[in-house]
């Protein structure tokens, strides 16, 4: 069988858990410790999608702040995009919409999902996920996410793989 190679991006605000994310479903590990990326880093994890074996390439691009902004260039070559978002703090969601923007502006159209991370501390959330509806996100597959958890990691990889493989075809 011949093996699919995807790159995908997960791109976010600073400290929204895309490493806990990638961690979880790469290795299925989750620790506490919060650790800062710098520039990207890369894992990899074979799965399939469809019947057809897919091979995806984890850009774990380092946060959005004021103090730094995502390197367009690290896009180069990407088939897909996780957006993510922590649901403790609304501002992230609304820096993972301008990423949103400004990755489409320089790739194009990118089959994505965007996660609400940290859906384990729901109590403490200031983003509604009834509200999402009204952000206009048609392109997007939502889903809430908790890298402690567990609670649809693999769902949200899996789900853009299957985007990906469609938009190959």
């Amino acid at each position: 069988m011949n093996t699919l190679k995807k790159k995908v991006c997960l791109i976010g605000a600073f400290a929204v858990g895309k490493t806990s994310l990638v961690r979880r479903y790469v290795d299925s590990l989750f620790s506490e410790r919060y650790l800062s990326t710098v520039g990207v880093k890369i894992d990899k994890k074979l799965l399939v999608v469809r019947g057809q074996a897919m091979g995806l390439i984890i850009w774990d691009l380092h946060g959005e702040d004021e103090f730094q902004s995502v390197r367009m260039s690290y896009l180069r070559g990407a088939s897909g995009c996780i957006y993510v978002a922590d649901g403790t703090r609304r501002a992230t969601l609304d820096t993972a919409l301008m990423l949103h923007q400004r990755v489409e502006a320089a790739i194009g159209p990118t089959p994505a999902v965007l996660v609400l991370n940290k859906c384990d501390l729901e109590e403490l959330w200031e983003v509604d996920p009834q509200t999402i509806p009204e952000y206009g996100l048609k392109d997007f597959s939502v889903l809430r996410t908790s890298a402690k958890t567990g609670q649809s990691v693999e769902t949200a990889f899996e789900t853009l793989a299957a985007m990906m493989l469609e938009d190959h075809s």
